[in-house]
């Protein structure tokens, strides 16, 4: 890798209102929040990294050394420097070491953003070659969107009995004190048609939440309220969620479904647990740590979380790939202790995560980058006769679960994906 040499060139732009109408309407790179973000023009890329899995352990290690030659080698020429400006790639990353799909980070061609008003273009190419939009006449234009299309969805290797029966034997696992926490998940499969513009997922997901990481990496398509780091001047900034509750019909079931979780001490013991796993993950890479003692409330159209963020210094000569190494997986996607949660998760789900859960996001030449945990997505593959959607949820279980209610904790988050299917 680092026998290529990039040359990327950043310039202001007009601010795009509707970043997603440039890019591809089948292969989308988006990454998005409150309007905002970055996307890629088209489907050219110049650098792909792709990590399978015969590749062996520590993906993202591999990912972060091949990111820090590439960019070592660019020829880097970005007046603008607001995040997401100037060299990047987006990147999504297996949950386990051991899955059969492959980790990537994507170079694009041209990436397109916005920032707080301001927009700006960026042009990607290998050294001796021309940029893109240099020849003459050329011009940028938005991509119409497809016709609109609907996805059928249902019951996939993890059936809802399955389910269940899965967490009684993690809770077996807990009780004779292999764990403390399993995150289990399961999963929906389904199609929708061939040919259909996923910009049209990546649209209603990102207006339906504007408040979490709408995301189309690599057919990895979601819109996840978890943020897993974000690096910006080095200043680290992380968010822990654990402890699910679904929001009530009115203003009243609302208040009262806030208060049950706040004073829920099952959903208090779990979230605690995901807070000290991040806060020990981070410690050998940051400096002058804070977090909250109490965690917040956050709350999403159809969810209530607990919530609590975490604030730090970067240490010298690390980057958020880096972190994102030392972070994943966390307490909330994995349980604790980590390695014997990892090890029961194989254990009882019936099929392979894949990228589900695991970490999604960018990063920039400087280190900077924003990555989240890949939840409320579905990851898309393309057949001669339709696209196949693999979607997933999960939940935490720990002492105080409850077969049944953990069931229904996961169709409520299975709802965002399900219903902009529809």
């Amino acid at each position: 890798m680092s026998s290529t040499r990039l040359v990327v060139q950043t310039r202001e732009f007009d601010p795009v209102d509707d970043l997603l109408a440039y890019a591809h309407p089948h292969f989308p790179l988006a990454w998005l929040r409150r309007g905002d973000g970055i996307v890629a023009v088209g489907d050219s890329a110049p650098v792909t990294i792709r990590v399978p899995a015969d590749r062996g352990p520590l993906r993202s290690d591999v990912i972060a050394e091949s990111w820090r030659a590439l960019t070592d080698a660019a020829e880097i020429d970005d007046p603008v420097q607001l995040p997401g400006t100037g060299l990047v790639g987006f990147g999504a990353l297996t949950f386990d070491e051991g899955s059969a799909a492959d980790s990537v980070l994507v170079v694009p061609s041209m990436v397109l953003g916005r920032h707080r008003g301001r927009g700006w273009i960026t042009r990607i190419a290998v050294s001796g070659t021309e940029l893109p939009g240099d020849q003459p006449g050329a011009t940028l234009s938005p991509d119409a969107y497809g016709p609109h299309w609907a996805g059928t969805v249902g019951p996939g290797r993890q059936s809802p009995a399955g389910y269940q029966a899965s967490i009684r034997d993690a809770l077996e696992r807990i009780g004779a004190g292999e764990a403390s926490k399993i995150v289990l998940a399961r999963d929906l499969e389904g199609t929708i048609p061939a040919g259909s513009d996923l910009r049209r997922l990546v649209r209603e997901l990102s207006t339906g939440y504007p408040d979490t990481w709408t995301f189309a990496v690599d057919g990895l398509i979601g819109a996840s309220p978890e943020t897993l780091v974000t690096v910006q001047d080095r200043t680290v900034t992380a968010r822990v969620l654990a402890g699910t509750i679904g929001r009530g019909a009115d203003a009243d079931e609302d208040a009262a479904a806030s208060s049950r979780l706040a004073s829920s001490v099952k959903d208090l013991d779990e979230h605690q647990y995901a807070v000290r796993s991040l806060l020990e993950s981070l410690r050998p890479h940051v400096r002058a740590m804070a977090s909250s003692e109490q965690p917040f409330l956050l709350k999403l159209p159809n969810l209530f979380h607990l919530a609590t963020d975490v604030e730090g210094e970067l240490s010298a000569g690390e980057s958020a790939l880096d972190l994102v190494g030392a972070l994943h997986p966390t307490a909330a996607v994995a349980g604790t202790p980590t390695p014997a949660a990892v090890a029961a998760i194989r254990e009882l789900e019936p099929f392979d995560r894949g990228r589900y859960a695991g970490p999604v996001g960018w990063i920039d030449a400087n280190g900077n980058g924003e990555w989240a945990i890949a939840l409320r997505c579905a990851q898309f593959s393309a057949g001669d006769d339709a696209i196949a959607v693999t979607a997933y949820a999960g939940a935490g279980i720990v002492a105080a679960s409850d077969p049944e209610t953990e069931l229904l904790e996961t169709r409520v988050k299975f709802r965002p994906l399900v219903d902009a299917l529809a």
